[in-house]
């Protein structure tokens, strides 16, 4: 009898990036269309530290200082579409941001300023965030 593997949800990254007084923010260049955390998918072969490392260089122009996992996001409606998984992290971002890959627009907010329109579960992540830093 051969082994199957189970389907399992998808693996992500995504980052809280700590730059100029704020947080960086995506504008998305595919659907779903919105603002979001820098991040995506973990490549065979690639551990989330380097998965979240390429993603943000990809996506910000930034590197990443003082990187540390916040917390793990697996709600199956999370992401509309498709069962993601997301080790989310928290760091300071060091260079100069600027939009690429997947990103139309990267942008700072301050966490008091966000924008409507925030895809998947990241308006959850920052406020899990901001609590965090409130009880720290």
């Amino acid at each position: 009898m051969t082994w199957t593997p189970p389907k399992t949800p998808y693996l992500t990254v995504d980052c809280i990036i700590r730059y100029k007084q704020g947080i960086v923010l995506i504008q998305r260049r595919h659907p779903p269309e919105g603002w979001a955390l820098p991040g995506g998918f973990c490549e065979i072969g690639e551990t989330v530290e380097d998965a979240v490392r390429r993603e943000v260089r990809e996506e910000t122009g930034l590197e990443l200082e003082n990187l540390k996992q916040f917390r793990v996001y697996s709600d199956p409606a999370r992401d509309p579409r498709f069962h993601t998984a997301s080790v989310v992290f928290a760091a300071d971002g060091i260079g100069v941001l600027r939009g690429g890959s997947d990103a139309k627009v990267a942008r700072v907010f301050k966490l008091d300023e966000l924008p409507e329109e925030i895809c998947f579960d990241h308006r959850e992540i920052i406020q899990d965030y901001i609590v965090n830093l409130s009880s720290t």
